[in-house]
């Protein structure tokens, strides 16, 4: 049986399990975008967070997907039930892009605009949603377009552990040393990754500010 016949066979199964890697993936990417956002902006007012914030980051980079699902497991409630589990895990995969590119957004505004909006008057909260927050927006959005792009593949590991997924297919297609079955799931995440990548990079163009001054001329 080829690729096609499989999944034209298995069409339900191939929908159902499409639809919860697109869940643990757009779950996932939410939380980072929440939690991973407001600590890139803290870090940026209270510079002394920087490094341990982002080291703590980059080791939980450096954790294997597998290992991480084992640490949360005992977790109360967490390690409850797979889905729970991947989730988190998949969202402390995807901070250190959103943190990073946050911070990095804000740190690189021109220094001359800051100090225009201290002249007019506006205070640091105003600061921050009418100018740092808007000028950095492009960069923000490369972090969630690499924070999504990662928890995609990441996602396909959850199968492991029972949370779903189109890595049910890869990992069954080689426990069965089938190409096909393998494919039905590999090729589908390949598709969303791919996806996630031109639509979060469309918006990254637009939202950048030299595409957002062509469009106010």
């Amino acid at each position: 049986m080829n690729f096609w016949q499989f999944v034209v066979q298995n069409r339900a199964q191939v929908g159902e399990l499409t639809l919860e890697h697109l869940w643990l993936v757009a779950a996932s990417t939410v939380l980072a975008v929440l939690i991973g956002i407001p600590l890139g902006i803290w870090i940026t007012r209270w510079p002394p967070a920087n490094k341990p914030v982002l080291g703590i980051a980059n080791v939980i980079q450096t954790i294997p997907s597998l290992a991480l699902f084992g640490f949360l497991l005992p977790a109360p409630w967490i390690g409850a039930r797979a889905d729970r589990m991947a989730i988190l895990a998949l969202t402390l995969y995807a901070l250190l892009p959103m943190i990073r590119n946050t911070y990095s957004g804000i740190k690189g505004v021109d220094p001359a605009i800051i100090e225009a909006g201290r002249g007019m008057g506006l205070t640091d909260w105003q600061l921050l949603l009418q100018v740092e927050l808007p000028l950095a927006l492009g960069v923000i959005i490369s972090g969630v377009r690499v924070a999504a792009v990662i928890s995609v593949g990441v996602a396909t590991i959850a199968a492991a552990i029972g949370a779903g997924g189109l890595g049910e297919f890869i990992f069954r297609g080689l426990a069965m040393v089938d190409n096909s079955v393998i494919l039905a799931g590999a090729i589908p995440a390949a598709a969303m990754a791919l996806l996630a990548d031109v639509g979060f990079g469309w918006l990254e163009r637009k939202l950048s500010p030299h595409q957002i001054r062509q469009s106010a001329s």
